[in-house]
C-alpha cells in the first residue's frame, strides 16, 4: 500500500474530522438550496400570479430529476470517483441556483416554466451529493466511528433550516426574493475553492498521518475505494446484485422506511413556512425566525440519535436494537404533528412542530443502517437505491400536499398524511426490516 503522500510516521492527526466538517457545511448549503423556494415561495407567488398546486409542482420538479439521476450519480462516483463528481455537482447545483434569481426578467408564462426547469436541473446536480457523503465517510472513518460520522452529515439537513432559514427569510423581507437565489449560488461557489483545496481520499491527502491511516483501515475503512474503481466502476452496475438487493425483505423495509421518513423531511422543506403564513398568519420575516426552531430542534435530535445508538451497542445491545430504538421512539414523537390540528395556540403549534422534527432527527438512521447492512460489492449503489426510494417523497409530498389543500381549505389532512407516514416508517422497522446485518450476495 502506497503512502508517500503521509507526511510524518508517527504523528498523530485528525484530518478525517476536518474531512466531516466540510462535508457538514456543504450539506448545509445543499439543503439550503432545496429550501429557498420554499422560504420565497409567498413572494414568488404573488410576482409570478401562482396558486398552490402550481408551487407544489415546482417544488417536485426537483424530486423528480433527483429522483432519475440516483442510479447514474451513484454510477458515476464508483467510475470517476467521490472528488471529481463532487466538484462538478457543486458547481452546476451553484450555478442553478443562481439563475432562479433572473427568472423574474420573463414574462410570466415563461418565468413559471424556467422556474420548473432550473428547479428539475437543481435536483438533477445535486443527486450525487449524498451518496458521495456516504462514500467519504466509509473512506474516511472506522466502523466504529461511523454510525455518529454518518448521523452528523445527515443533522446538516436541520442545521441548514435553521440557520439559513431567519438568513433567507430576512432577504426575501430586505432584498427581494430574486436576492435570495443570487446570494446562495455565489456561497456555492466560494465553497467550491474549499472543496477542491482541502479535500482529498484517505491515500492522496497530504495531511493525514500514517497512524491516522492505519488506525482508520484496520478499523475497516475503505481507504481505496477510488484507487479501486478502474476494477468496478468500467463494468457498469451489476443487475443481479440489484435484483438481490430489491427481492431483500431486510432492504426493503429499510428502502420504504427511508421514503416515509422522507415524508416528513419533504413538508418542511416545502409547505411549512406556507402553512405558518397561510395557515397561523405570519409575516414572511417571522416565518424565517420561526422556522429555525423547529429544525434546530431537528438537528439535535439527528446528532443526539446516532450518539444513543452507537452508546446502545458498546453497552452490549445487539446491532437491531441499538438502530430500532431510536428509530421507533423518534418516529412516535414525530406523528405528534397530528395534533398540531387541534389547537390554534401559535406558541403550542410551534413546540409541537419542534418535537416533532426533533423525533424525525432522533429517528433518521437510515444512512447508518445501509452502512451495516448494504452488501460490500454495491455499498454506493445499495446507497443510491436507498436514495431513491426516500425522494420517491421529494415528488408525493409537494404535490399531495398542494392538492390537500387547494381541495379542503386547510392544511389539517396535510398534517394528518405527514404523522400517519412518521407511524408508517416506524412499523417498516418493526414489521418487516427484522435483524439488521449485512446482506451477502448470492453468486452465480
Amino acid at each position: 500500500m502506497s503512502v508517500q503522500s503521509i507526511t510524518t510516521e508517527n504523528k498523530q492527526t485528525h484530518v478525517r474530522y476536518i474531512i466531516l466538517l466540510i462535508i457538514f457545511i456543504i450539506t448545509a448549503v445543499n439543503y439550503a438550496d432545496r429550501v429557498t423556494l420554499s422560504i420565497a415561495g409567498t413572494e414568488v407567488s404573488k410576482s409570478l400570479g401562482l396558486d398552490v398546486v402550481d408551487l407544489g409542482k415546482i417544488f417536485s420538479a426537483f424530486g423528480i430529476s433527483y429522483l432519475l439521476m440516483q442510479l447514474p450519480g451513484g454510477w458515476l462516483l464508483d467510475r470517476f470517483g467521490t472528488i471529481k463528481v463532487y466538484t462538478y455537482s457543486l458547481v452546476f447545483w451553484s450555478f442553478f441556483t443562481l439563475l432562479q434569481g433572473f427568472v423574474g426578467w420573463f414574462p410570466v408564462a415563461y418565468a413559471v416554466m424556467s422556474l420548473f426547469l432550473l428547479q428539475f436541473l437543481l435536483g438533477f446536480a445535486e443527486a450525487p451529493a449524498f451518496p458521495a457523503n456516504a462514500r467519504m465517510v466509509a473512506a474516511w472513518f472506522p466502523a466504529k466511528e461511523r454510525a455518529t460520522a454518518s448521523s452528523i452529515f445527515n443533522a446538516a439537513q436541520y442545521f441548514s433550516l435553521a440557520i439559513f432559514s431567519p438568513f433567507l427569510g430576512w432577504l426575501t423581507y430586505a432584498w427581494g426574493w430574486q436576492n435570495v437565489f443570487v446570494v446562495m449560488g455565489v456561497i456555492g461557489f466560494v465553497l467550491t475553492i474549499f472543496w477542491v483545496k482541502f479535500v482529498r481520499n484517505p491515500l492522496d491527502h497530504p495531511g493525514v498521518s500514517a497512524s491516522e491511516l492505519k488506525y482508520i483501515e484496520q478499523g475497516g475503512a475503505v481507504v481505496n475505494m477510488d484507487q479501486d474503481r478502474s476494477k468496478t466502476g468500467k463494468k457498469g452496475p451489476k443487475w443481479d446484485y440489484v435484483r438481490q438487493l430489491l427481492s431483500s425483505r431486510m432492504m426493503l423495509g429499510i428502502f420504504f422506511g427511508q421514503y416515509f421518513l422522507n415524508t416528513i423531511t419533504w413538508f418542511f422543506l416545502t409547505w411549512f413556512p406556507i402553512y405558518l403564513v397561510q395557515e397561523k398568519g405570519m409575516s414572511i420575516l417571522k416565518v424565517g425566525l420561526i422556522a429555525s426552531i423547529p429544525a434546530m430542534c431537528g438537528f439535535c435530535g439527528g446528532i443526539l440519535g446516532g450518539v444513543v445508538s452507537d452508546h446502545l451497542l458498546k453497552r452490549g445491545f445487539s446491532l437491531t436494537a441499538a438502530r430500532k430504538i431510536p428509530i421507533v421512539c423518534g418516529m412516535i414523537l414525530a406523528s405528534g404533528i397530528i395534533l398540531c390540528n387541534y389547537t390554534n395556540n401559535n406558541v403550542l403549534v410551534v413546540a409541537l412542530m419542534a418535537l416533532a422534527f426533533f423525533g424525525k432527527g432522533f429517528g433518521a438512521l437510515g444512512w447508518p443502517v445501509i452502512a451495516d447492512t448494504a452488501p460490500k460489492e454495491m455499498v454506493g449503489m445499495c446507497g443510491a437505491i436507498f436514495n431513491i426510494f426516500g425522494n420517491v417523497a421529494s415528488i408525493v409530498t409537494p404535490l399531495l400536499i398542494g392538492y390537500l389543500v387547494k381541495g379542503l381549505h386547510s392544511f389539517n389532512s396535510a398534517l394528518i398524511f405527514v404523522g400517519c407516514s412518521a407511524l408508517m416508517s416506524m412499523l417498516c422497522y418493526l414489521l418487516v426490516v427484522g435483524e439488521i446485518k449485512r446482506l451477502e450476495f448470492k453468486k452465480n
